[in-house]
């Protein structure tokens, strides 16, 4: 059991302190470019190739996402009833608490504990996270359309195209399909990097507050998560791949987001960093618990 957390664990950990490294030797790098390029073009890639690659039955794919779009809404839930109890502004910590890190950390330790199988239904629970978080997220903090940021999401449009060919049974070109696969690939290591190179920049304003919404995102995401597989039967991969991302720290985009929209940033840029660090500590809890249930 050691020697597979560690296959899991050690490669989502070195990658990510490489990121923080280079950051902290003040290595040149164009965050935002990389950002894009991730969030643009490699993720709409892999949900494309993940999605439409998948062998289990169409029906359990929409189970899937009904099961993570669950966890998202049953987070949502319980972060209000905390964020009311702590009398704290929803605007601004409430995605903190809803969303964990389901790209940079979840797909990729998805992948290491499950397989192309697990990666592929992280790929659906990472899907309905970045559709929920890039329209609950600016209609909460900016009071946008939720429909104008989701058309500007291009995430949105490789999970389309996924579904479609899923549905169907179709395939792409041999040459479209290398392509999108080659631009894949990329997509775990650079959203890795990434995380790295952002925890090494980000700082606690206030540690009580950091530390108690640090906890509580990672406690109730575990807890909702066990919940919803309970309540829809989930079985096997599906049901640890759902509790894996339930139990993850807040997620990084939470920060850019509030940073963007100026609701109290260095605030959730410590519970960012307060829950990964605990998320360390927690992680081979977790991804033994996953193993051992799922088998």
């Amino acid at each position: 059991m050691v020697q597979q957390l560690a296959g899991i664990l050690l490669p989502v950990f070195i990658v990510t302190g490489v990121g923080f490294a280079w950051s902290k030797l003040k290595m040149p790098l164009e965050r935002d470019s990389v950002a894009r390029l991730v969030m643009n073009i490699a993720t709409p890639c892999l949900i494309l190739d993940s999605v439409s690659k998948l062998t289990l039955p169409v029906a359990e794919f929409f189970m899937m996402l009904l099961s993570a779009l669950a966890l998202i809404a049953g987070s949502a839930v319980c972060g209000v009833i905390i964020l009311k109890l702590a009398r704290l502004p929803a605007h601004s910590f409430l995605p903190a608490l809803t969303f964990g890190n389901a790209g940079n950390m979840g797909l990729p330790l998805c992948l290491f504990a499950f397989g192309e199988v697990g990666l592929g239904l992280g790929v659906t629970v990472y899907l309905v996270a970045v559709v929920t978080q890039f329209t609950l997220a600016p209609a909460i903090q900016d009071r946008l359309p939720p429909l104008q940021a989701l058309a500007k999401t291009p995430a949105i449009y490789g999970s389309i195209v996924g579904v479609l060919l899923l549905s169907s049974g179709a395939q792409l070109p041999g040459w479209l399909d290398t392509a999108v696969g080659l631009l894949a690939d990329i997509a775990i290591p650079l959203s890795l990097l990434m995380l790295g190179f952002c925890l090494a920049e980000l700082r606690v304003k206030r540690v009580p507050l950091a530390l108690g919404l640090g906890l509580a995102r990672l406690i109730l995401g575990l807890v909702v998560a066990l919940i919803v597989a309970e309540a829809l039967g989930l079985t096997g991969i599906a049901r640890g791949v759902l509790i894996l991302h339930g139990g993850m720290p807040t997620a990084v985009f939470s920060y850019l987001l509030s940073a963007r929209y100026q609701r109290d940033p260095e605030d959730v840029a410590g519970v960012v960093l307060v829950s990964t660090l605990v998320s360390v500590v927690s992680l081979p809890f977790l991804v033994s618990y996953v193993l051992w249930t799922s088998q």
